[in-house]
């Protein structure tokens, strides 16, 4: 096999035809045809399989989230809380239920619980946390469904709030942070298991579940619970807890874990709390939308041309490119086609035979020559074009057209795109230039006319072009510019919060995924993220072996959907409210290495990874709560669920495609990067994702480098070319498929970032670092009323020397008062 494709490959049509013939003989007449259609379906993978019908959101459904908070090795715990509310329940109340009580009752004994969690006792607050855990889970032992315990836990969740508990919960959380003997005690141990984080995780599993639920909009809600969420979006969002937002809070602990000091941490719950208390205070995607739509009225900017998650979620996916017995196929083709006469012409036919637009079409010449060896996952047989492609079946023109009438997205123009036009216009036709003038069309030809017209109609003012032009005014006039209005916003708040520790944040994040990531290898310098999944026993065996390694996995797989959510609904939030707060976070996010480790996350096989069944639906909670649990078998293990994909892998691919389409759109030294890191294979590699989101974002990053790839790549990648042209928006004089652009320059990474960096440090300390500002721009206080009315902070040996002071100063210098009054 492999020696017939590197004959092939190195000696021409000669030894691979030989191969080839040797090949069709071994197989029967009869089975050939048969056999190479299979061969075809196995090597072409997914192209012929269907859509995934994935609705990307801002999470899953409401169990799956709940599900992911705990982890399998959790699972005897839920018993240990029930126990707990019981026990203290029934010294409060009679033989009653729970679900018996009227709201005085249930209040009175929330408030009890409340009280409880200010003993002293570490043992007894523990055992009161644990029934308020079991009051936030549903009171499960009392529901016979599902439904029923997404009904007690709501609300009991508002109960709980509306006693004032996230506050007693948000102090007994700093204390188990600031706890010094469980660090230690944990820095020193050999192995760190789920007994070492009980308390955390305890606290931590209440405030995600009330976090969680309170997001969750019901249109059956009461009025005073709508009042009540509101209240604390607010509240959670606004510097009330340790004077900073909880986000930075939790932040605080990413960084103390990445660091070594507190390597017991939980991480995947305070990942999963963090990312949904940053979704709850600045709001998801549609949220961001409308935000957007806000903003560009109140700057008086034309209104957006469409809504891009409408756009995205009507769109289909396209065919991903051609596998490896394609690619055998080219190669025969152009062997046999140098024996004839007009080389030109057929090589012209060869592009144009096929529909380069049909949807459904698999077998366009894709594969570029470099990334072979990374394309090619499973080694075909050569076989020859006649066997293995039938003849094509005429069609009338219409079956034939099946792509839209109009491109998916308007075009867009930028103002720097109409000046670089006219002033290339200018000096071709006329010999001079006049600088940045877009309006003066003296001496142009007609066309060129209606060029500009063309382009002026499609111009767009992007929200960061204003900010930045403001900023340049508040930098060149600080004293007549005026005081700038800053709204602050939950945004405003948080990136005020993390702003000092940034840059550690962006690289714990970073350290973080690269360890959850699949294709990292184990090495003794990683940190350990398993510390809350690890039971205080190993397993003994197999089936508690396989149990565990689906338990690894899935935690590592969650831990990737929290930190990406995290990253790119922080990096939206910030480019929306000031365009160098997402700056200041893209560029640590840069410097941390965040564009190579993307892409080697997507260097691995990502159509196993977004099918993987890394979970057991019987275990699962809310699942396994109300329903009896069958014994595990290792097929029951093995077997999964019926899904076609894992939801929150393909969330967390979107999401890191997404930023690092974020981190280098319209950064040239960023876009080398990805040329340098030869990240097109890789990203070629994902198109095989039948998704639409998911292929918008691949062809985005790959129509970014196409003009560096060189002319061969263009040409053998013919259908991804289409594929961009079909789905990616038009930036009308954009040559990004022919590699003429004037941007094409060399690479100056230094010089560009050191650009941007000079920029982002102006903005933050002329905003925020009032301690460094120019004491020739302050204001001067003449009142002398005023001035004499301020409590000036005298030092302590002026204060002792005070009578030296006034004998030298005052009562020994002579006052002429004549001279004074006048």
């Amino acid at each position: 096999m492999s020696l017939g494709l590197h004959m092939m490959d190195v000696g021409g049509n000669a030894g691979g035809l030989a191969v080839n013939n040797k090949l069709r003989a071994m197989i029967p007449n009869k089975s050939r045809g048969e056999f190479t259609r299979n061969l075809r379906k196995d090597s072409e993978g997914f192209s012929e399989s269907p859509d995934l019908e994935f609705d990307y959101a801002d999470t899953d459904k409401w169990a799956a989230e709940l599900s992911e908070l705990y982890s399998y090795t959790e699972g005897p715990e839920f018993a240990l809380n029930r126990k707990c509310f019981e026990e203290e329940f029934r010294e409060q109340v009679c033989d009653k239920k729970w679900t018996e009580l009227d709201a005085a009752q249930h209040r009175a004994h929330a408030m009890r619980l409340l009280d409880g969690l200010e003993v002293i006792g570490r043992e007894k607050r523990l055992k009161v946390a644990r029934a308020i855990l079991y009051m936030a889970q549903g009171t499960f032992g009392e529901c016979s469904c599902e439904l029923e315990v997404q009904h007690w836990s709501r609300y009991n969740v508002f109960l709980l709030l509306d006693v004032g508990t996230f506050s007693a919960l948000v102090e007994l959380l700093n204390m188990e942070i600031d706890n010094s003997a469980a660090c230690s005690s944990a820095v020193r141990k050999p192995a760190i298991s789920l007994a070492d984080s009980t308390d955390l995780r305890v606290l931590l599993n209440i405030m995600y579940l009330m976090v969680e639920t309170i997001q969750q909009d019901e249109p059956a809600d009461k009025p005073e619970w709508r009042v009540i969420k509101e209240t604390f979006r607010a509240e959670l969002g606004s510097p009330l807890f340790n004077n900073e937002p909880i986000s930075v809070m939790l932040f605080g602990m990413v960084t103390k874990f990445c660091s070594g000091q507190a390597p017991h941490f939980p991480m995947k719950k305070v990942l999963l709390l963090l990312w949904k208390s940053v979704l709850f205070t600045l709001g998801g995607f549609e949220q961001l939308q409308s935000l957007k739509v806000q903003r560009r009225t109140q700057l008086g900017l034309p209104p957006l041309p469409e809504d891009s998650i409408r756009v995205v979620r009507s769109m289909r996916a396209a065919s991903p490119p051609a596998s490896a017995s394609d690619l055998i196929e080219q190669q025969q083709k152009r062997a046999r086609r140098e024996h004839k006469a007009l080389i030109k012409q057929d090589n012209l036919d060869a592009f144009n035979e096929k529909d380069p637009y049909k949807a459904d079409d698999t077998r366009e010449d894709e594969e570029d020559n470099d990334d072979n060896d990374n394309s090619i996952e499973t080694e075909t047989f050569p076989m020859e074009r006649d066997e293995v492609m039938p003849p094509p079946i005429p069609h009338p023109p219409s079956e034939r057209v099946s792509f839209p009438k109009g491109l998916p997205w308007a075009p867009k123009v930028r103002e720097k795109d109409i000046e670089n036009f006219m002033e290339s216009s200018r000096s071709k036709f006329i010999g001079y230039t006049l600088g940045n003038d877009t309006d003066t069309v003296v001496g142009l030809p007609r066309p060129i006319h209606e060029s500009i017209k063309t382009l002026k109609q499609h111009k767009y003012i992007s929200i960061a072009e204003i900010q930045i032009t403001k900023e340049e005014e508040f930098q060149k006039t600080p004293l007549s510019g005026g005081e700038e209005e800053i709204e602050m916003c939950a945004t405003e708040l948080l990136y005020q919060g993390i702003l000092p520790s940034l840059p550690q944040y962006m690289i714990a994040l970073l350290k973080i995924l690269l360890a959850a990531a699949p294709t990292s290898k184990a090495k003794t310098d990683s940190i350990n993220i398993l510390a809350d999944v690890l039971p205080e026993e190993m397993p003994t065996t197999v089936l508690q072996s396989m149990k565990l390694g689906v338990d690894v996995n899935r935690h590592k797989e969650i831990i990737v959907k929290a930190i990406s959510a995290i990253l790119l609904l922080l990096l939206k939030h910030f480019k929306l409210n000031h365009i160098y707060q997402f700056e200041y976070m893209a560029q640590h996010l840069v410097f941390a290495n965040c564009i190579p480790l993307i892409l080697k996350f997507f260097n691995q096989n990502i159509m196993s990874y977004i099918t993987a069944k890394n979970s057991i639906s019987v275990l699962d909670f809310p699942h396994c709560v109300v329903h009896e649990l069958p014994e595990l078998t290792a097929e029951s293990l093995e077997a999964g669920d019926n899904n076609q994909f894992c939801w929150r892998n393909l969330f967390s691919c979107i999401n890191l495609l997404r930023i690092l389409n974020k981190l280098t759109k319209w950064k040239h030294s960023r876009t080398m990067m990805l040329v340098v890191f030869k990240s097109a294979p890789i990203l070629k590699r994902a198109l095989k994702v039948k998704q639409a989101m998911m292929q918008l974002y691949v062809l985005k990053l790959l129509k970014v480098q196409t003009k560096y790839l060189g002319r061969q790549w263009r040409k053998s990648n013919m259908k991804t070319m289409s594929a961009i042209y079909q789905k990616v928006r038009h930036r009308l004089n954009d040559d990004w498929a022919y590699g003429n652009d004037l941007d094409a320059r060399p690479w100056d990474f230094q010089a560009e970032e050191c650009a941007l960096r000079a920029n982002i440090e102006r903005f933050n300390s002329r905003r925020y670092d009032k301690s460094h500002s120019n004491p020739d721009f302050l204001p001067v206080d003449n009142c002398l009323q005023s001035v004499l009315g301020q409590r000036v902070d005298l030092p302590e040996d002026f204060q002792i020397n005070y009578d030296l002071w006034l004998e030298r100063e005052v009562f020994s210098k002579p006052i002429s008062w004549e001279e004074l009054l006048q």
